[in-house]
């Protein structure tokens, strides 16, 4: 398309006001420029537009077709230019985030809750899964950032900041409690039935690490989804168990299961915010991750 644009505006304003000085008010221009920008365009387009009347201007049979077309571009261009005003104004817009079961609920939550406090009309999208799906998730492009917890495995262009320390913990149930005093050595785990989560969270991933530095290699007697179903399996006798001590809160204050101690202890781990090309990040996400970083 080799016609200017702006003379197309300016045809749009135009025919919709009926009138060239009106049309040049709305464009902020004057009124010869606005005269000259539909000769041009009518002198490109080889046809007449416009038709003087007593009360301004007419479109011609040309004009009217020219008009359907240029009406629904024009409009879609300005509604276009207001949506991205207001989505740099936080008005509206999409935030999408990855995390786990345990950034979510230990972390992530209260910046939430805090952010659609303020920007109601931003739209938050939560993709929660283990760790290592959801830096795919950020690999692939398909979230803003991600929450997770170390251990983790990322390529190149990504970039991981801690936030905040957490450590696992050992937990057993009402049956072990003539544990509950003693100094153990990690061997004590090839002794009990042991209650674990799967293998594709970072939890599991950490724990089965530490073991292998003790030359401890348990084989568990059930491997669970969600570290909640760990805890109430070990609260029912059925094995020790390994989790974010967060899990185990609840029911270590009503001293339904009970810490194991060590003769080494296992070193704490973090809850990280990974993200990829900062310059890809909506405004939105840019926002939230400014909000939880000057908190941490």
């Amino acid at each position: 398309m080799s016609i200017n644009l702006e003379y197309y505006k300016v045809f749009y304003y135009v025919q919709k006001s009926g009138s060239l000085t009106a049309a040049a008010e709305a464009l902020c221009i004057s009124q010869p420029a606005v005269s000259q920008a539909i000769k041009q365009l009518e002198t490109s387009l080889g046809a007449k537009l416009f038709v003087r009347t007593a009360k301004g201007v007419k479109l011609t049979r040309e004009g009217e077709i020219l008009s359907a077309y240029v009406s629904r571009g024009i409009e879609n261009l300005e509604k276009g230019e207001t949506m991205v005003r207001r989505f740099i104004n936080l008005e509206t817009g999409e935030v999408r985030i990855g995390a786990s079961d345990m950034t979510l609920q230990f972390f992530l939550l209260p910046y939430l809750e805090k952010f659609h406090q303020k920007y109601p009309g931003v739209k938050v999208n939560v993709s929660n899964g283990p760790t290592p799906e959801t830096i795919q998730a950020l690999e692939a492009g398909n979230i803003d950032f991600a929450v997770v917890s170390t251990p983790f495995q990322m390529e190149k262009g990504l970039e991981a900041v801690e936030v905040k320390q957490i450590e696992n913990i050992f937990i057993a149930g009402s049956q072990l409690r003539h544990l509950q005093k003693k100094l153990l050595s990690y061997k004590i785990l090839l002794d009990y039935p042991c209650v674990f989560l799967e293998k594709n969270t970072s939890t599991r991933a950490f724990m089965d690490q530490f073991l292998e530095q003790q030359e401890v290699f348990p084989e568990p007697e059930f491997e669970l989804a969600t570290s909640d179903m760990v805890v109430q399996f070990v609260r029912r006798n059925l094995g020790i168990g390994c989790v974010m001590s967060g899990f185990a809160e609840e029911a270590l204050k009503k001293e339904q299961v009970f810490p194991l101690k060590f003769e080494k202890e296992m070193p704490k781990r973090y809850f990280s915010i990974v993200t990829g090309d900062r310059k890809l990040i909506s405004a939105p996400a840019s926002c939230l991750l400014s909000m939880i970083q000057s908190d941490t």
